[in-house]
This record gives C-alpha cells, structure tokens and sequence, in this order.
C-alpha cells in the first residue's frame, strides 16, 4: 500500500503530532507499506528520501513552528506518479486541505488523525480570540465532515468530536510506542549529565514548553515540594515559545537551583532522561493523548498528572499513577506520597510497564492498515 501523509509539522521540529506522524511511518514501512511525507521545508532540515517539502515561513507567533506554503508545480504530477491509493492527512489547515484536495482529486480515501484540541490554543491568536475558538470548532468538524474516517487519539477525543457535528467515522487509535527503545537506554545518563548527586530524587516532565502546557502551575506545585522535600529537582525537557517565562518564574520562585531546563535533547538522550528519572509529572490540560506520560510508563516511572482529555485514559488513577485536579495542593500531596512509599512507587511502576504492553507502535499500525483496507475495499465510510 502507498499512503501519502500530509503534516503542517514535522522533524527537526518536535511535538506529540510529530512524533505521531515518525513512529507510524516508520512502523508502517517495516510492515511493508510505502509512506510519502508533505511537510515544511525548515531553516536546518535535510533531504530525506520520500519526504517532500513545501516552501514555508516562520510564524509569526510562535517562530520555532513554520508555515507551509501549499503550492508547487511539482506536486501534481509526484502525486501522479507516485500511484497514492490513501491520503492521511494531520491538521485541518494549510497542508492538511492541500492533502484533503489531492485525495478527491485522486479518487482515494482520506483519513483525518485530530491531534490537537485547537480551540485550547487560542493564545497564539492576538486578537478576538473567543471568536477564534469558536471558529476552531466549526472549522475542525467541518474538515472532519469531509473526510472518509477520522481517527482521534482517545475516547475522550472521539467524544468531543461527535459533540461539536463531526458525522463522519470517528474510531479511536492512540499513537503508539516503541518498547524496546528502553530497555536499551543508559540510566545514568541524566545524573552525570546535569550533576544531580545519587541522593536527589528527580520528578521528569517531557513536553514542549508552550502555554497550553500549563507550566506555571508545575512550577508552583513543585515549590510546594521541594519546601517538605529539599532533595528534589525537577527536570523539564524540551523548548518551546515559553522557556524563557518559566526560567524567569523559576528564579522568582526562588526554583533556580531546582529546576533544569534541558532544552532540545536527541530521542536517545530524551529515552535515556526517562530511564534516569524517579518520578513523571505532568500538568497539561489540552493533551489528546498524553504520549510521554505512556513513554514514562514504559521506562517504569509511575505518574502524577492533571485529569484531562486524553492523559485521564493514560493513567489508570490509584494503580499506575495519580489524577488530580488542577490543584496545586493536591498535585502535591500525590507526589509526596509516592516519593515517601517507596514500595507503592515500585508497584506503580511495574503496573505501568504492564499496561503500555498493548500500546506498541506495532499493534496500533496494525489496526491502521486495516483501517485503510476497509477504506479501499469500501471506497468510503461505508466500508465502516
């Protein structure tokens, strides 16, 4: 099968989507399929073979995250040649419709993954923004609406979906892991890396550093920790648009010598940050999925979140982790009571390994292809 995926982002840069979009290529061509990319071309990307990139430019809000210029005279006839029989496409806009308009025009099926709940990332938009997140939800249904299937992350996700109009098929397919990519990792690494000394306990929180993230309260939880726990750092591994306003609130905390901002890190090094760590902490209330806190489960880190959305399904509370509400006192507490029961932090964490068991990337591409099989077989949503 040839599948043609079409992404407003992709590597070098970095988030849950991109990661998505990486691990079901590559799985699906160790699987035997051929996966073709439509992304932004970046300041410091290379040539890859089968991706293709699109002239883009920084945006303006946000200038690590490029925008794609959807036009090339290239393209209608690479599609042509390349004999596409399904177009997957990852965002409802720029690359997201160009790919959308292929797929008709080719007479193939189109698939929709809904990775991001747009109406939550208003803040990038420096006006009108109630009228934004309005205009989110129409438009985010109305693309659904013309697709073959849409595929979201989590039930919560899919629930979402049918609530605000979209009619067509919407089946749940959360992103995948690699398993075995931890098993190998150095646990030694993150320590020596950043000079935290054996008798420290170390929370982890990988996620990109964006508002919608909910850092600040992170922050002001773990002040409250580290004021009954002194021994305790927090690591935050990532960039992002707002890195530089938590390292400010950080020092305003008083946090700076407790908190280490790793920056970008490679995945071997992000892999082996798991792997070295004690605890994962995670305070985002806009996740469809939540794919590090199931990373951290793999590298056997038992999880202290936020209840929301997706990451509500990636913790089963009280047996692999803790849910909380956004409340910084709370938050606290379940973090206390796993640093201080050492025995309840190993049971959690072995629970965790046993419960991403069914999450490899493997078995999730598996349901995706026969997702498309039945697209093809049915020439749309019928076949469902």
């Amino acid at each position: 099968m040839r599948i043609g995926v079409f992404s407003d982002s992709y590597l070098p840069y970095t988030s849950g989507l991109v990661r998505s979009v990486q691990l079901f290529a590559e799985e699906l061509g160790a699987q035997g399929h051929e996966v073709y990319i439509f992304a932004p071309r970046y300041a410091n990307c290379h040539r890859e073979e089968r991706v293709f990139r699109f002239a883009s430019v920084p945006s303006p809000t946000n200038p690590d995250y490029w925008l794609a210029i959807p036009l090339s005279w290239r393209l209608p006839r690479l599609l042509r040649r390349l004999g596409l029989d399904v177009v997957h496409v990852h965002s409802p806009f720029l690359l997201g419709r160009a790919g959308a308009y292929w797929a008709r025009r080719l007479g193939i099926p189109l698939v929709f993954t809904y990775h991001t709940l747009y109406e939550h990332y208003v803040h990038y938009v420096p006006l009108g923004r109630h009228w934004t997140r309005v205009l989110a939800r129409r438009m985010s249904a109305g693309f659904c609406n013309s697709c073959d299937l849409v595929l979201a992350p989590s039930a919560s996700v899919a629930e979402y979906l049918r609530s605000i109009g979209v009619r067509t098929p919407v089946e749940v397919l959360p992103t995948g892991i690699r398993l075995e990519e931890f098993a190998s990792a150095d646990p030694t690494w993150l320590r020596t890396a950043f000079g935290i000394g054996p008798e420290e306990t170390i929370l982890l929180c990988v996620c990109r550093l964006g508002l919608e993230k909910n850092l600040d309260f992170l922050l002001l939880a773990f002040r409250e920790i580290v004021a009954v726990r002194p021994q305790t750092r927090l690591v935050m591994v990532g960039g992002g648009p707002a890195a530089p306003a938590l390292k400010r609130l950080a020092r305003e905390l008083g946090l700076q010598e407790k908190v280490v901002f790793t920056g970008f890190l490679s995945r071997e090094k992000v892999v082996s940050a798991y792997r070295g760590a004690d605890l994962f902490v995670f305070s985002s209330v806009t996740e469809t999925q939540g794919i590090v806190v199931a990373e951290a489960k793999a590298a056997g880190l038992p999880v202290v979140a936020v209840r929301a959305f997706g990451v509500s399904e990636m913790v089963n509370d009280g047996v692999d982790g803790f849910l909380t509400p956004p409340d910084a006192g709370q938050f606290r507490d379940r973090v206390l009571r796993l640093l201080d029961d050492g025995e309840l932090r190993r049971a959690m964490a072995a629970r965790g390994r046993e419960a991403v068991e069914d999450l490899s990337i493997t078995n999730c591409t598996r349901r995706l292809v026969a997702w498309y099989e039945m697209l093809l077989r049915g020439r749309g949503s019928h076949a469902l």
